[in-house]
């Protein structure tokens, strides 16, 4: 959970500096490799071996270990001395805690007539920003439980022309530095950026896209990558003097993209993320391809097939590298480096097709068109059992929201047990609270969902 260096208060050797932690650790070590040696039923595809058969660990490693204190006490009391460079904590841990234990409950939120809740931002700790189908940018707050909609930027195409294409929003991202948030314009084939955390507008991105934006990316405080369904990629730089405006009331520019290349092999790019380590962009095709982009140069690396072309529609990336790619009936996660399939996580029910995917550490949250959230533990590869009931693997099912009554649900839908879709979530900064929002699943059906779990 934590981690933190010890320095001695009196004498040679801290307080946890205990020779006895040597020989647990020896112990621990001699049963894992013990449990490694058994033969699998099944073999595994990867096998790494140990390159020294020698039980016996360097002084330097030793001395290490018994200065190291696993004790949050002793990690809380280092914070409160503001000595942070000699301690740190597992970001999941709160997270794992509280979904083993079964601690989450869901406060349903009220939407009114909304449709179908596509993406989500924690904008502080208190204020949640989402996007719909009809249009509309809200802030939710999660004290006051108060909605507010955020007035949507007029592109210049709207204002000249009588073809205003508003099919929803699709993305909402927040810059590194949380100074900036980028998401649609009222046009859906445009950006729209807003300043933090006032949400003034800053300007809007357009005539790059023909076609609906399905997502962006942030690559620093300035470039953001936008990719459509026009199977184009474009990039764009928010300049410091675009933030420099002193205007009494707040307008906004219209900026134009500073490059715009077509997505090769791609048929409609449905979802992007920017791979930090890497310095690359993934960019997901509903054609069933991944593309791989270089950041610096902006320009086409590779694109490679997937295993399963059925509605992929979300992508997203671990620090250490790993894809996660939501298809109809499993994720699948893949290496970055080779882009090779490391591992199917089957979606334990059927028909359940991954709407939402995100890493809080090693925990792969994946949300589902049956309105469940399932979590997935990368390092253990299994979903996370409940520490109550360990034959049980932690699942959080979302309420029912709310639908239209027209003719399709009162035929089809009232007579089977309906559950909203998942096509969004996302963790606070402390990972122990989850926003989880969406709506029905077919696309004729008028209605929404979200929730709140603490």
């Amino acid at each position: 959970m934590s981690r933190t260096h010890m320095r001695p208060v009196f004498g040679h050797k801290p307080s946890c500096c205990v020779s006895q932690r040597l020989t647990e650790r020896l112990n621990r070590i001699r049963a894992m490799k013990l449990e490694l040696t058994r033969k699998p039923e099944k073999p595994e595809d990867f096998i790494m071996y140990d390159d020294s058969d020698s039980e016996e660990e360097p002084y330097y490693v030793q001395k290490e270990i018994l200065s190291t204190s696993y004790n949050f006490v002793d990690y809380v009391r280092n914070r409160e001395i503001q000595n942070s460079k000699l301690s740190s904590i597992v970001s999941d841990y709160g997270s794992r805690h509280i979904l083993t234990h079964e601690m989450f409950r869901e406060t349903p939120i009220s939407l009114g007539n909304m449709n179908k809740v596509f993406c989500s931002q924690w904008l502080s700790d208190r204020q949640v920003v989402f996007g719909t189908k009809c249009n509309k940018l809200m802030v939710y707050d999660v004290a006051t439980h108060k909605l507010d909609q955020i007035p949507s930027l007029i592109s210049k195409r709207d204002i000249l022309s009588n073809e205003q294409q508003q099919c929803g929003i699709h993305s909402v991202q927040i810059n590194p530095s949380r100074t900036l948030l980028a998401t649609g314009a009222r046009n859906t084939c445009d950006i729209a950026i807003y300043r933090l955390p006032t949400l003034d507008p800053v300007c809007v991105g357009e005539n790059a896209h023909r076609d609906w934006v399905f997502d962006m990316c942030w690559l620093d405080d300035e470039f953001l990558v936008s990719g459509s369904r026009d199977t184009k990629m474009a990039l764009w730089r928010i300049t410091p003097d675009l933030l420099e405006s002193k205007d009494e009331v707040p307008r906004h520019h219209h900026v134009q993209s500073v490059a715009l290349k077509e997505c090769r092999a791609a048929q409609k790019v449905r979802a992007l993320t920017f791979n930090k380590g890497y310095k690359e962009i993934a960019a997901l095709s509903l054609n069933g391809f991944i593309h791989v982009w270089d950041a610096e140069k902006f320009r086409q690396k590779l694109s490679k097939k997937l295993p399963s072309a059925q509605e992929n529609v979300c992508l997203a990336v671990q620090d250490s590298g790993l894809y996660a790619i939501g298809c109809r009936s499993y994720t699948l996660l893949l290496d970055s480096r080779t882009l090779q399939p490391v591992r199917k996580v089957s979606s334990r029910y059927s028909g359940c097709g991954i709407r939402s995917a995100s890493f809080q550490g090693d925990v792969l949250t994946v949300g589902t068109g049956l309105g469940m959230l399932m979590f997935y533990d990368i390092k253990a590869g299994k979903y996370l059992e409940s520490s109550i009931n360990s034959s049980r693997a932690v699942v959080l099912k979302a309420s029912k929201g709310f639908v239209f009554p027209d003719e399709e649900f009162v035929d089809n839908i009232q007579n089977v047990k309906y559950v909203p879709a998942i096509y969004t979530h996302c963790y606070d900064s402390s990972g122990t609270r989850l926003f989880s929002a969406g709506g029905p699943l077919p696309a004729t059906l008028t209605g929404n969902y979200a929730g709140l779990w603490q």
